[in-house]
């Protein structure tokens, strides 16, 4: 098995290689404004440091958000396309899983197990417009509550006494006291929990985008139509 795992849902343009064991290889450059021009050379420098080509892959895995429209676009179309082109499946993850996955088992401090959040906890990530993308969580692997967005002064009373990982949490200090990291999400962590999945069976989301809220670009209203009546 050799998992492709990319996540463009946060400013991390991220990509990994799982072989249904370890992480063979890792990139992640953190830039919001060019998940499209830096993705697909991230996938072929990721592919180059572990010495394999991408006809190699026999499955991808892409985090579907929460995450802002464009962004959040670029990795899915990408691994839609890739898994056509290949001929392999394509499985969605919840980007606040696999960043939870981080923080509670400690992946994020380059462990493979231990030395993280224990205990409830919840994610949180940049939603922008002075709101954050959120998730409560049991543990690593058990997310409690539907994906949400919210401004940090709403859900501080329903979070507090909780540690919150994220940007999300660290970008709003009063709210979130008890702020941890990682700050953005790794395809790492997210080819880490989809190989947990495929050993167990679990079942996965579509590859579909989880906006929970309308993109910043609107179609102006009242323009000028100029094509023939």
């Amino acid at each position: 098995m050799l998992l492709l795992a990319v996540d463009t849902a946060t400013p991390a343009v991220t990509v990994a290689l799982h072989d249904g064991s370890f992480v063979v290889a890792e990139t992640t450059r953190v830039d919001a404004r060019r998940h499209g021009e830096l993705l697909l050379p991230l996938i072929d420098s990721t592919l180059r440091e572990a010495g394999l080509k991408l006809d190699a892959v026999t499955g991808l895995v892409v985090g579907v958000g929460p995450g802002p429209y464009t962004g959040l676009r670029v990795g899915l179309a990408t691994a839609e396309t890739f898994g056509f082109a290949l001929g392999v499946p394509v499985h969605g993850l919840c980007t606040l899983d696999a960043l939870a996955y981080a923080a509670g088992t400690g992946a994020a401090a380059g462990e493979r197990t231990g030395g993280g959040i224990e205990g409830p906890f919840a994610v949180a990530t940049d939603a922008r417009r002075k709101e954050v993308y959120w998730a409560r969580y049991d543990d690593a692997r058990t997310r409690t509550t539907e994906p949400a967005v919210d401004r940090p002064a709403e859900i501080a009373e329903q979070l507090a006494g909780l540690p919150v990982a994220g940007a999300g949490a660290l970008l709003y200090p009063e709210a979130f006291p008890d702020a941890r990291g990682p700050e953005h999400v790794s395809a790492a962590a997210l080819a880490s929990l989809a190989a947990e999945k495929l050993a167990a069976g679990t079942e996965f989301l579509p590859p579909l985008p989880l906006y929970l809220r309308r993109p910043d670009a609107q179609v102006p209203k009242n323009y000028k139509v100029v094509t023939p009546q």
